[in-house]
């Protein structure tokens, strides 16, 4: 398998062109032949004339890649390696919603052949490969697992807006059905990932090794989370606190903030949920769930009071939201805790303004029932910097000042402001 997909008498295909898998799908393509599959036709013809639908990767990175683009099982069919790179999301019980990772393994299922390759790289709790993905193989294809096709695992490690630590130059974990599938899937992924390989003892690890890289930051956010609502109470700002603690030489430097997107919001209740399954119930991770998901809420409410505090009619208060996207610098919306921030206000019966240089308005009424404003306006009574867009990084407080009204405040979630402010009301987390 190697040597033909090196010679490019086999063909790569990576099932699923979002954020994951195109920049896994290019990388490869500067080396062998590629299959770029998605259902999303109008996707699938932004890449056929090089532009990247999620606004991550530049028309150059297309340049000189032996890729074609398609929506075509048929065109599929002509792949032996497959790799399914597919959102795993959580539903609104937050229970892990297998839908699209079952319907990408149906659509390989149609496309398999004896010989034939698949590895998975969405995020899964330990035993969803074997467990749910390989009957789904077996079932469509018609094909037995380890005689006909092996599977192997490769948790993906893209980090949506750093362009530092991309899929190239970071040790990637791969795992087999059995040591022939473990070796050849290590070679194939040597040939793009310059660091090497890190070969996992099961497949089972690998699911649970990429599971808790989230969990982990996850559970430390929330106790940051905590510290900041306990240290708000007691009048002293945590970034100062985190700043001096922060000069021992084993302090773990995490910040308190809002935790959404698709991976650290996403990926603890996959694991939670394999747990009560096995009758286990994880306390600290769903503690730090429940924490890091209530903070949209008590930042819309800390500020609500505030607002009170200064005298102002909340039936008659404006309040600006810059920033809608999940983390800083990145068109991507998906489980924006913002979206939280929002609500809550307008429970209040506050108006809200909401501005973002990244994130689409059509996608955010979509998803969340509410769009971008065209313009900023005037006198506003709270503004709130709840993203730390590079554009708003400069923002000095003569800005604020120029928008905020008599009395307004500064909310300012990340802290970017601390220094700046100096007569402006201000709170941070």
């Amino acid at each position: 398998m190697y040597n033909k997909l090196l010679k490019k008498e086999s063909k790569i295909a990576v099932i699923g062109l979002g954020y994951v898998g195109l920049p896994i799908a290019l990388a490869f393509a500067k080396k062998m032949k590629v299959i770029g599959f998605d259902i999303n036709h109008e996707r699938v013809k932004m890449m056929q004339n090089n532009i990247d639908p999620s606004h991550e990767i530049d028309a150059k990175d297309f340049e000189n890649c032996d890729i074609e683009f398609t929506a075509s099982i048929d065109i599929l069919k002509q792949a032996h390696f497959f790799i399914v790179a597919v959102p795993t999301p959580i539903d609104e019980h937050n229970q892990p919603n297998l839908k699209p990772l079952l319907a990408a393994s149906r659509s390989v299922g149609k496309a398999l052949k004896k010989g034939d390759y698949v590895v998975y790289e969405s995020t899964v709790y330990p035993g969803c490969t074997e467990e749910d993905c390989i009957p789904v193989l077996e079932k469509t294809s018609g094909l037995k697992f380890k005689t006909d096709f092996k599977v192997g695992y490769s948790p993906e490690r893209i980090n949506p807006g750093d362009k530092e630590h991309i899929i190239t130059n970071i040790i990637k974990i791969v795992a087999g059905c059995d040591e022939e599938s473990l070796e050849t899937i290590a070679d194939v992924y040597k040939i793009i990932v310059e660091p090497g390989v890190h070969k996992a003892s099961s497949i089972k690890v690998a699911e649970a090794a990429k599971i808790i890289e989230n969990t982990q930051r996850d559970v430390n956010i929330s106790l940051m989370n905590e510290l900041s609502i306990i240290f708000s109470r007691m009048g002293i700002n945590t970034y100062d606190v985190l700043e001096a603690a922060g000069t021992k030489w084993n302090f773990l430097k995490f910040s308190p903030g809002l935790v959404g997107g698709h991976c650290i919001g996403v990926d603890p209740y996959y694991l939670t949920y394999k747990a009560e399954q096995l009758g286990y119930h994880a306390r600290v991770i769903n503690s730090g769930r429940y924490v890091n998901d209530s903070m949209g809420f008590y930042i819309a409410k800390q500020t609500v009071k505030k607002i009170i505090a200064a005298k102002k009619n909340l039936s008659e208060s404006r309040v600006l939201v810059m920033g809608t996207t999940f983390k800083e610098n990145v068109s991507d919306i998906r489980n924006s805790k913002i979206a939280d921030v929002v609500k809550e206000f307008r429970s209040f019966g506050v108006a809200v303004d909401i501005i973002d240089p990244h994130a689409s308005s059509e996608e955010l009424m979509d998803e969340y029932g509410f769009g971008l404003t065209e313009k900023i306006g005037k006198g506003y009574d709270a503004v709130v910097v709840a993203v730390n867009h590079k554009e708003y990084l400069s923002l000095d407080e003569a800005y604020f000042k120029s928008i905020l009204s008599e009395g307004g405040i500064l909310v300012d979630v990340k802290g970017i402001s601390k220094n700046k402010i100096k007569h402006l009301a201000y709170w941070s987390l």
